[in-house]
Order: C-alpha cells, then structure tokens, then sequence
C-alpha cells in the first residue's frame, strides 16, 4: 500500500519574496545521506526552494518522491537543467547532503563551482569548510557570491560554558531524541511545533544541526562542529535566549544521533545543555542496521528509553515512529504495539494527523491545554 504524508501535515511553503535555491542532493534525495534536502523541501522559513538536483529521480516531483503527495518542485538531472527551467537562475546552490565523510567529492566541487560561475551564492553544511578551499573561495571572489559554511562555528574565545542558568526557565523543555541518526528527528520537531503553535501554545524549536540553521530556525547551533567543552554551555545559551525573547510555552529541542551510538556524544551534550523536563523518541521499527553503520544493529527502543532516563533527570513521555520500509498497516501495527508494550502514546508524524503528536504533549501536561472558549448567550 502506498503511504502519503497526511493533509493535516502539508508542507509549508515559504514567500515568494526570499531567496530561491536549488538542491543539490546527487543521488541521495529521499534517502538518509540526503536528509538536508528531504528538510528543506519540506519546510524552510528562509529559502524559496524551486528544484532539487538528482540525476536518479530526473523528472519526478520532490513531494512525491519524499512523501507521496506532489508539491511542484521538480527534481533535474543537473544543475544546468534547473538553470534553464527558471526565467533566472537560483539565488542560491544549496548543498543538501550530510555523507559521513563530510566532504566535498570531486564531482561534486564541479557542481559547486558551475554554480559560483552562474552568480549563485553558496550554501554548505559539510565539515570542510568551502569558503576557506583556495580555489572555490578565489572563484567566489572573483564571481562576488557568497559562501555560508552552516558548521563553521564562532572563535571559542565568544563561546560560554554551561553555568546552570537554563534551571531558570520556565517554559517546558522537551527534547526529541532518537535511535539512530538521520531517523527523522528534526521533522518530528518541526510539525510539533506547528502543531502546538496553531493551538494556541506558544512553542519555539531549537535546531541544534546544520538543516535546522538552514531552515532558518532562529535559535540553534550546528552543535556537531563546536569543541566539546562549549557544547552544553551554548546550547543553554540560545534556550535561554529563546526563553527571554519568545516568553514561550514550550521550548523543544532538536536531537541529534542517538544517545546509545558509540560515534556520536551529540545526545549527551543535548540531554546535558538543555535539561529537559521531558524526551519525545523517534524510532524507525523496520531499520535493522544504524545509518552507515551495517554491522551495528539497531537498539530496542525499550533499551534506549531506560538510557534517556539513567542519564538524565527526565521522562521519556512519547514516541514517534519513522515509517521507512513500511506500510500502513505495519504503520498502525506498530503504532498499537508500541503503544501497549511501553505505556505511552505513540504515533508517525508524518503520517497520523496533527492532533495526535500535539498529544503526546498535552496528555503529559494538561495544564497547556487552552482553555475552552465562553459563549456568552
């Protein structure tokens, strides 16, 4: 059976007034590797997103490659293709892959340098920085475009360190975590926040990865690419920020790997820096193996909630399925079983309505309900 995003969750489509962009995701989009692209093609508050570059989708519609439901923008075999079906070329050449390597392939520094030769700015979230490549830095120079490193972080010397501050504040702090990477975290989040924000509570999300600071979250930090001993200090940094700017309700963490995986400390800095009052677990139930990792299998989410809960002062209050590889009745399958195995709700944020993730909030702190309205006779 095929599955589609539900209609209660559509993609959010950005003013015509910003930027437009190109995705650059070659021969990973709608995969794990490609993850940069799949969010922003589903949500930017920065970018007008007009085309994804993939030679191996050539021809189809992103929304419908990602989530089943057309949203008009194509995906093109190559970036000259998705010059010339605009009347003007992109803004912008937004690389939207995160390989392990974190690196620029070869092929692909040609595709970054055609564009820089086409006026387009760059965008990047790799590792290795483009703005300090002699030769792409000397091409965009010499082109007068723009190259935005998203993981290059601040001098350390305007880094703080974690001071116990975020105590102070008020608003309710929930981290979505995972087990595993690139499992869905960050879209998870995102369609929580919409969904408490049209009920009236008023939720800010912190992005902590380099596709979050794309989106244009307006707090968050690409917390992979800082030195270890600022991580928990910075992060506290913009709650705290999001906290007496936004007055929120609700504050909610992006994650960030998986706290039980051996390559990655993000989920402890995260778990560490933000202190949250509660976890929302995103799990993949027919992934067998960690992303890039084939001989780690994936961890009983059972494991993984008692690990969150060892590790921090916390509660695991939800979790949310990635449903990879499965259809809708393995879907609701899951769902049900999840549901009776850990006594807690469960649902697919893509997949279920709106109201049932809200839920996952609100069954945990009634008192964010709104009220009911008063007519007056």
């Amino acid at each position: 059976m095929e599955l589609s995003i539900c209609p209660d969750n559509p993609p959010k489509i950005i003013s015509y007034d910003a930027p437009t962009a190109t995705v650059y995701c070659e021969g990973n989009f709608g995969k794990t590797d490609g993850k940069t692209a799949n969010g922003l093609v589903r949500f930017s508050q920065v970018f007008r997103v007009l085309s994804v570059i993939d030679s191996t989708l050539e021809g189809r519609d992103s929304g419908e490659v990602l989530d089943g439901i057309d949203n008009g923008i194509p995906v093109h075999g190559d970036l000259s293709a998705a010059i010339a079906h605009e009347a003007v070329a992109p803004d912008t050449l937004i690389y939207g892959m995160a390989p392990s390597s974190g690196t620029l392939s070869t092929a692909d520094r040609g595709v970054v340098l055609d564009a820089i030769s086409s006026g387009m700015n760059i965008v990047s979230g790799l590792h290795e920085y483009l703005g300090d490549d002699l030769e792409i830095g000397s091409a965009a120079q010499f082109g007068c475009v723009t190259i935005r490193d998203i993981r290059k972080p601040q001098p350390s010397k305007n880094m703080r360190l974690f001071d116990g501050c975020v105590a102070d504040v008020e608003a309710i702090r929930i981290a979505v975590l995972g087990t595993d990477c690139a499992i869905g975290k960050r879209t998870t989040a995102t369609l929580l926040a919409n969904a408490l924000n049209e009920r009236g509570i008023k939720t800010v999300l912190v992005g902590t990865g380099q596709t979050g600071v794309m989106q244009g979250a307006k707090y968050g930090i690409a917390l992979d690419a800082m030195p270890p001993q600022f991580c928990c200090g910075e992060l506290e940094r913009v709650i705290v920020a999001a906290s007496e700017k936004e007055q929120p309700d609700v504050i909610l963490i992006e994650g960030q790997g998986a706290l039980s995986h051996p390559a990655f400390c993000t989920s402890a800095f995260i778990l560490r820096g933000s202190q949250p009052h509660a976890v929302i677990l995103q799990h993949a139930p027919k992934r067998t193996h960690r992303c890039d990792f084939p001989n780690m299998p994936m961890p009983d989410p059972r494991v993984e909630i008692k690990l969150i809960e060892a590790f921090a002062k916390t509660k695991v209050i939800g979790v949310t399925l990635n449903h990879e590889g499965m259809t809708n009745t393995e879907v609701e399958t899951a769902i049900r079983g999840f549901s009776r195995n850990f006594c807690l709700p469960v649902t697919d944020a893509l997949l279920r309505p709106a109201a049932h993730l809200a839920e996952l909030v609100l069954s945990a702190y009634p008192q964010l309900r709104p009220l009911p309205r008063v007519v007056a006779e």
